[in-house]
């Protein structure tokens, strides 16, 4: 009796056993993918649309951490693994203040006269450069159990 042997590309390392990874499993991989990147944008265009009529109720979807609760979920229904979707919240949560300098910087500046590009031009920088502290700090002092 003949052996088949596996093309190493179709094995799959997950939670610590190996697995075959058939042509439906990577149809399924990227349906799922496909489904969550069309809810995530469809979450983005609905708030840019209400935010069109009303800029407070525009702000009140974009404020709420939509995009977090949905990664989070996302992650944990992937992995299962409740360790790492603790350091992920906690991450988001040292990287979200560093965001905030953004919508203190552009508010401003635009007040101030600065034409919309050299406002978001500053302010993305600003936060980049924030962001570098917040992933400095993320890094160092969040330890996974």
């Amino acid at each position: 009796m003949r052996e088949k042997y596996t093309n190493i590309n179709d094995l799959n390392i997950n939670r610590g056993k190996l697995e075959l990874v058939t042509t439906n499993s990577r149809i399924m991989n990227w349906l799922d993918l496909m489904v969550k990147g069309i809810f995530s944008g469809a979450v983005v265009v609905i708030a840019s649309e209400i935010a069109k009529k009303s800029a407070v109720f525009g702000a009140l979807i974009t404020s709420i951490p939509l995009i977090s609760v949905l990664s989070l979920t996302w992650l944990y229904e992937d992995t299962k693994d409740t360790a790492q979707v603790a350091d992920f919240a906690e991450s988001i949560l040292w990287l979200v203040l560093p965001s905030t300098l953004l919508f203190i910087l552009l508010p401003y500046l635009l007040r101030q006269g600065w034409s919309f590009e050299n406002s978001m031009i500053t302010g993305i920088t600003a936060t980049i450069l924030a962001y570098g502290v917040g992933i400095f700090l993320a890094s160092n002092y969040i330890t996974s159990n």
